[in-house]
């Protein structure tokens, strides 16, 4: 059995969903599990409508609208027939989520955003299940929600390895063509849960985990996983191997194109990962597994932007001693500030964070009453493995430089632009 991801970008209109059929029509899809995300940037959109729900907003049922009337304009491109089953599947989904929205009691955002955001992927996955029925590619259609199955950490779920596996090993046979949703699971009272942003791409790797795949795919708009991001870098370069550490550390700094949850699965499992264009889907991509660390030997980049620098010092100058650390690192745990660099000396503690929840103002005002507390905004993490000196010269051109640090194979470079 093989597991192909498909992003957001890969069916973000009509023409993106003709070409996964051409894709699978190419490459195969025969005994293939299809995991595919939210249409194009549908998560923003349902992001922008949880806010306007919540704020209660004019704005709120025209931006619930947008969503629909996005999703039905690509139904009209793939479907000659206004009566296909499709449009009545589609505007069920949606009625379903403009009930919750008007009976939701729940004041808690993380697990409304959940219930809200998951439409994303159940609308996309059931355009496209119907769609490739229609072309004659015969699928299965399954909600990933009863199949993996977490705790109740709403946007950040754990999952439970056990009953995830029995659930799937038991739906998913060795046969077929079986669509289904990234980045969603559901916890023990069947409320909708999310893995975390990007989370598909781990979807993936516990379906591969759990039936013992013979191989993942990850179908991006590049021709596999480079040395920077084009966006930030000139002249990346198409890494063809990496090995499952080296991706491990890339994916840790931040490296967009794998997830960092993903790869652990696979490792253990020794289950070969790649990435591959699905505008060109004959080229070799980029292949994770064992063997070289990098192949070609090149620095490698990875930026991450709007972070955050808070530096802490005792407010009667004692020494930042294990103790303090640790109840620093125990508050940043308790408001899900996740943390990329820290560097400390004897009368202070630095560390580059990144505020995912927007928690930041009420762990300040906790520190305050024991620690001083500066901060930077907006700051940019630099992460270079296997760094030059050129490498390093032209990453801190034009910048002012907060943080250096480096190890053997490892400078990151805390900026200000």
């Amino acid at each position: 059995m093989k597991l192909f991801k498909f992003g957001g970008a890969s069916v973000k209109d009509a023409e993106g969903v003709k070409n996964v059929l051409h894709v699978l029509q190419t490459v195969g899809h025969e005994e293939v599990v299809i995991i595919v995300s939210a249409m194009g940037k549908t998560t923003n959109a349902l992001e922008e409508v949880i806010k306007n729900y919540f704020e209660k907003s004019k704005a709120f049922h025209a931006s619930l609208q947008e969503v629909r009337k996005y999703h039905n304009q690509i139904l009209l491109e793939l479907f000659d027939d206004e009566n296909h089953e499709v449009f009545y599947a589609v505007n069920s989904h949606f009625a379903d989520l403009e009930y919750f929205l008007r009976s939701n009691k729940s004041p808690n955002y993380n697990f409304v955003y959940d219930q809200v955001v998951s439409y994303g992927e159940i609308v996309s996955t059931t355009i496209v299940s119907h769609y490739f029925n229609e072309k004659g590619l015969s699928n299965q259609w399954v909600d990933v929600r009863n199949l993996i199955k977490t705790d109740a950490t709403y946007r950040d779920a754990l999952v439970d390895w056990d009953q995830t596996q029995k659930r799937i090993s038991k739906q998913i046979k060795k046969k077929g063509l079986y669509i289904t949703q990234g980045f969603l699971g559901s916890d023990e009272n069947n409320f909708t849960t999310t893995l975390g942003r990007e989370g598909s791409d781990y979807t993936a790797a516990i379906f591969a985990y759990c039936i013992g795949a013979e191989s993942v795919t990850i179908w991006k708009d590049v021709p596999g996983v480079l040395n920077a991001d084009p966006r930030y870098f000139e002249n990346a370069t198409l890494l063809h191997q990496i090995s499952y550490r080296e991706a491990i550390e890339l994916a840790f700094y931040g490296a967009s194109v794998i997830h960092p949850k993903t790869l652990q699965p696979l490792q253990r499992k020794e289950i070969p990962l790649y990435v591959k264009s699905f505008v060109n889907p004959l080229l070799p991509g980029t292949s994770v597994s064992k063997g070289a660390d990098l192949e070609p030997k090149t620095a490698c980049f990875i930026v991450k932007k709007n972070q955050l620098l808070i530096s802490l010092s005792a407010i009667d100058f004692s020494f930042i001693m294990e103790e303090n650390i640790s109840e620093i690192f125990a508050l940043l745990h308790q408001y899900k500030v996740k943390v990329s660099l820290i560097q400390n000396t004897a009368i202070s503690f630095t560390v580059c964070v990144e505020d995912k929840f927007g928690h930041f103002e009420k762990l300040k005002s906790v520190l305050s009453k024991k620690f001083k507390v500066a901060y930077n905004e907006n700051v940019s993490l630099y992460t270079i493995r296997h760094f030059t000196p050129e490498a390093a010269t032209m990453v801190e051109k034009g910048k002012t430089v907060l943080v250096r640090q480096t190890s053997r194979e490892t400078l990151q470079l805390v900026t200000k632009e």
